[in-house]
């Protein structure tokens, strides 16, 4: 019999990034039906960013029984004073996430904030004892990787990056129909994200109370470039370089890991890629369009592509 442990807890909360998974469901794959959740068995989380993605995974972990929310920290104001909306007015809630990481009474962080915080944010927690489920992509720059994987192993902490293929259903099947030969031989994959709307190429709606003063712009740049206050880089941050990681990190990503997950791949041996800015020259400079090959040892290749101005594009085939 397996017991909610923190290691069950984020195995299982892992699988809420799939839209409309009910994971009360899943969490009876971690405990008999009926069992008494012991008080030591209990979580709790806290939430490290609380944006669009936070909120929504949030939401999913906490139909896990036995999980409760304790604190958030967010460096806009707007979000805290939601999370106490959402769960409820004793969430203790902070702009500066090391008081997070300095309570006795958290037990695993989720972390959701822009991706040049990610490193930083995941480090912090493992060391403070805390067990980490990190919102992909892992990194912003390959260097970060090392340090996260140094710290995993020499904390003994739990760290599990957040991705939504290998925990849908649907590539559980595919996986089983293409180890069973049904499929026949794999040549190639090709996948695609592409998007045809303002908010799919990261044009979130930026509040109208955004200011220094409702926002922490110092603690949000962290490790950026200083610049002065920009509600737009603020509030759609995956639109500049300096603190997301483009359609690689925030689209490229699923694509892969759906793939090796199917395949059972570890990663290609030779790539290439191309892109730029074709359509959304609003200032941004991670490009829009992005293509991209590769080689697998496993004796097949890997096309992807994303496309944000989806509607525009010519099809030609023979």
């Amino acid at each position: 019999m397996t017991t909610l442990d923190r290691r069950n807890f984020l195995k299982v909360a892992g699988m809420a990034a799939v839209a409309g998974t009910n994971v009360h469901m899943l969490a009876e794959t971690s405990r008999e039906a009926g069992q008494t959740i012991a008080a030591n068995d209990n979580i709790h989380l806290a939430l490290i960013g609380a944006g669009i993605q936070g909120q929504g995974d949030t939401r999913f972990a906490l139909q896990v029984p036995g999980v409760k929310l304790v604190a958030v920290a967010d460096c806009y104001d707007g979000r805290l004073t939601h999370a106490k909306e959402l769960w409820g007015d004793d969430i203790f809630t902070t702009r500066d996430y090391r008081e997070i990481l300095a309570r006795k009474d958290v037990d695993a962080v989720l972390i959701a904030t822009p991706d040049h915080w990610h490193k930083q944010a995941a480090v912090d927690a493992m060391k403070a004892g805390k067990d980490v489920y990190l919102e992909k992509p892992m990194i912003h720059y390959y260097s970060d990787g090392p340090e996260i994987i140094d710290t995993a192993r020499s904390t003994n902490r739990i760290l599990q990056v957040g991705s939504q293929r290998v925990s849908s259903t649907v590539y559980a099947k595919a996986k089983e129909l293409l180890a069973s030969g049904a499929i026949g031989q794999l040549n190639m994959v090709s996948a695609r994200w592409d998007r045809n709307s303002s908010i799919g190429a990261w044009n979130y709606s930026v509040p109208l109370d955004a200011s220094p003063e409702t926002c922490d712009w110092p603690r949000f740049l962290g490790s950026a470039p200083k610049i002065p206050f920009n509600p737009e880089h603020f509030f759609q941050w995956r639109k500049w370089k300096a603190y997301g990681s483009g359609v690689a990190g925030d689209l490229f990503v699923h694509l892969f890991s759906g793939t090796h997950f199917i395949t059972g791949a570890k990663g290609p041996t030779r790539a290439m890629a191309t892109g730029g800015l074709r359509y959304w020259k609003d200032g941004r400079d991670a490009s829009d369009v992005m293509l991209a090959l590769f080689d697998y040892p496993e004796g097949f290749n890997l096309s992807l592509r994303v496309n944000f101005q989806g509607h525009l594009q010519v099809r030609v085939s023979g």
